[in-house]
């Protein structure tokens, strides 16, 4: 027929979603995985970064410290590594 419009199937639709729904909290696991990291250039010392991204240069041996693994002389730092960043303190 002229006036017969091609109507949308629904049939497949699943309730239960919600756009304004708040997501669950990640595992552990997932949130480290999202740890906040700086690369290290030139000229940067771990003053320098605490200051950058803490406001407080002061700071730095939070730096130091979640990274011992790759830093053996907080004085001795080079361009190219990736640090990881703690959370700042609230």
């Amino acid at each position: 027929m002229a006036g017969d419009k091609t109507r949308a199937d629904f049939s497949n639709v699943q309730s239960g979603g919600s756009s304004t729904a708040k997501p669950s909290p990640q595992p552990a696991a997932e949130a480290a995985k999202l740890q906040r990291t700086y690369t290290v250039m030139a000229g940067d010392t771990l003053s320098k970064i605490a200051k950058r991204v803490y406001g407080d240069a002061d700071q730095w041996r939070r730096i130091f410290e979640a990274n011992r693994k790759e830093i053996a002389n907080p004085d001795l730092i080079h361009p190219g590594q990736t640090l990881v960043i703690p959370e700042a303190s609230a």
